[in-house]
């Protein structure tokens, strides 16, 4: 388009909505409005995929302006050049931003635009009259992506080779880049062919780590850095391989984001922390009681290996194997491993919290001193899961949540409570849905559930998570209404969350029901010392309000 065409935006634009893609889809020769003030679109011919431009995209299209009565008065088809300009900034006229943001790659279409989108009543002489409709035949053949990263200006992404997949880097990973940044009169101040680094401790200057979490791998792109992004008004001396930048320089950088190893935190508190070398496949991970096969070398901060395990060639017989959730590995191994796909490597960093604690212990290699901190190379062969409740008869979900149960009973005793609490909900979801069970089989469901609830009970309050364990007695007496047990540790938990009133009712209903119970009848006795407690509590916070009113 010739430069008299590049102009701003006739006034009074505001009133135009922003509505890219408008109409949603739309059949070849169908016509319709893009927004309020008059402007149409008819389809010629569809375009590829669904990703339609934004502001700030570079485009480039073909075209054919018009006036109503057909005469011509610009092509870029008749000069054989495509035209370029930067979507949303005012280089076109407005009708143009705004139809053909609506556009998707190889897409032709006629736009109708009205003078309050064009000209307007001045027009442009000689070859636009006053308050003129135009039509322009389009063809959008590409468009660059320009993005403004951090919404202020700072930083210009422009997209020069597109990645792979959707994800990107977080800001506790590591990513490997190829980087070269020039001033702006062209003079190469830094580059590498592969640098690594953590993103969220950044690289060179802050506008790397900015720009890498909105990439994907395999992308390149080209920064254009404000110095706030940059190094700022106090600018860098030359030093080594980096050139001098001057204060309050702007810079050009080319980045490659070639890969990234993801870093995770595997716990709340970040004491057990995975770095994946090597993604694994498919999507299942090991749940509990999954039996799992690993390559694996241990070692302390210093480089002192402790345990190594299937590194002897093919020999599947040295492979590490235990399995998930029965306290047969140190606790941060056992929960990296269940978050870990089969074939995944990966580098695991433990907290003595989660390996062997304040006491030394003796590993196959070495010794593990006090309060070491552990490093694992992991990687997960192969797996498999105990089976899930789906997958068996009526008579195998009642022996696994007998025996589940039991697991419970032993990790209870053995003062285990969270582990202990697992396996009982465990029990009783293999058996929750009784629709196929047999009439005795659904008796021996009822205790196993009333067992097991309770069991749970007794670890939540163990855990003092008193809300759950006032659920489960409230699911045990929905069974038996009359179940003493459930009737005390209701109670308990009521005690614990302050609801005193009720927890006497469920006190007083279980000594009806077992006056003899001696740890009921101290439990009541606990109870009435409690609610004094709180009756004398009351008594002086209404003697001092009273006594300020006077």
């Amino acid at each position: 388009m010739e430069d008299d065409f590049d102009i701003p935006a006739a006034e009074g634009m505001d009133d135009f909505m922003d509505l890219p893609g408008e109409g949603g889809y739309m059949k070849v020769g169908e016509e319709k409005d893009i927004g309020k003030l008059g402007l149409k679109k008819k389809l010629l011919k569809e375009g590829e995929a669904w990703d339609t431009p934004d502001n700030g995209d570079e485009v480039e299209v073909h075209y054919t302006g018009t006036l109503l009565d057909g005469t011509k008065f610009d092509s870029s088809r008749d000069r054989g050049e495509t035209f370029k300009f930067t979507l949303g900034q005012g280089q076109v006229i407005k009708g143009w931003d705004e139809g053909i943001k609506t556009m998707k790659k190889g897409e032709n279409a006629i736009f109708t635009i009205p003078p309050v989108l064009a000209y307007g009543e001045s027009g442009s002489p000689p070859t636009i009259p006053p308050n003129a409709t135009l039509q322009f035949d389009v063809e959008l053949l590409s468009w660059v992506s320009i993005k403004d990263i951090c919404k202020d200006g700072g930083i210009f992404k422009k997209i020069l080779k597109d990645g792979e997949k959707w994800e990107n880097p977080k800001d506790p990973d590591e990513v490997l880049v190829k980087y070269e940044a020039r001033l702006e009169d062209g003079t190469v101040v830094a580059k590498s062919d592969g640098v690594e680094f953590n993103v969220q401790e950044g690289y060179f200057c802050p506008a790397l780590s900015k720009a890498v979490k909105t990439m994907k791998k395999g992308e390149k792109v080209l920064l254009t850095v404000k110095p706030q992004y940059g190094f700022s008004e106090k600018g860098k001396p030359a030093s080594g391989d980096v050139g001098a930048i001057p204060p309050n320089a702007s810079l050009d950088i080319v980045l490659e984001l070639v890969s990234w190893k993801t870093v995770s935190n595997v716990t709340d508190d970040k004491k057990v922390v995975k770095k994946i070398l090597k993604d694994g496949e498919g999507y299942e991970r090991p749940n509990d009681g999954t039996v799992v096969k690993l390559k694996l070398i241990g070692k302390l901060q210093d480089g002192t290996v402790f345990v190594k395990k299937g590194h002897e060639g093919d020999d599947e017989n040295d492979l590490f194997e235990f399995k998930t959730d029965e306290d047969q590995v140190i606790e941060g191994l056992d929960k990296a491993v269940a978050t870990m796909k089969k074939g995944e490597v990966a580098v695991l960093t433990i907290d003595p919290q989660y390996a062997f604690g304040s006491s030394e212990s003796q590993q196959d290699l070495a010794i593990v001193p006090p309060n070491s901190t552990v490093y694992y190379d992991v990687e997960l062969v192969s797996f498999v899961k105990e089976k899930e409740s789906w997958d068996m008869n009526t008579e195998e979900k009642i022996e696994a949540a007998g025996k589940k149960k039991e697991e419970g009973n032993s990790l209870f005793k053995a003062g285990k409570y969270a582990k202990a609490s697992k396996r009982y909900e465990k029990a009783a979801k293999y058996i929750e849905h009784e629709t196929s069970f047999s009439d005795e089989e659904k008796k021996l469901c009822k205790v196993l559930k009333v067992t097991c609830n309770l069991n749970n009970a007794a670890c939540k309050l163990k855990l003092k998570d008193y809300k759950q364990a006032e659920k489960l007695c409230s699911k045990v007496l929905e069974l038996e209404s009359t179940n003493v047990k459930a009737l005390y540790r209701r109670a308990q938990a009521y005690m614990n969350m302050a609801d005193l009133d009720v927890a006497e009712f469920d006190i007083k209903k279980a000594l009806e029901l077992d006056p003899e119970n001696r740890e009921v009848k101290l439990g009541y006795k606990a109870l009435k010392e409690k609610m004094k407690e709180y009756n004398k509590k009351d008594a002086k916070f209404y003697g001092n309000m009273f006594a300020k009113l006077k």
